[in-house]
């Protein structure tokens, strides 16, 4: 898979960059953030999808074989109790 283009203006180009499996999982991430964090707003951070609410909270991103997630420490702590045991 080719490196995505920096410069990203939204999470659909973003996702839109990459094959459609890398994009399916990725939308797969999105979602989960989404219903994780409804009030969140979507934003481009370090040219990854990001979720901001208060700062931010997540970034997500594509890479050759897998894809990342990056939670800051203050959203670990806001949905500990969210976490399977």
């Amino acid at each position: 898979m080719t490196p995505p283009k920096k410069g990203f203006k939204t999470t659909d180009e973003y996702i839109a960059s990459f094959p459609q499996n890398a994009q399916t999982a990725l939308k797969q991430t999105r979602l989960a953030i989404k219903e994780a964090a409804p009030q969140a707003k979507e934003v481009i951070s370090y040219s990854m999808p990001a979720f901001k609410q208060k700062g931010i909270l997540v970034w997500f991103a594509a890479f050759k074989n897998h894809i990342g997630f990056f939670p800051k420490v203050s959203a670990m702590e806001a949905f500990k109790e969210k976490r399977p045991l």
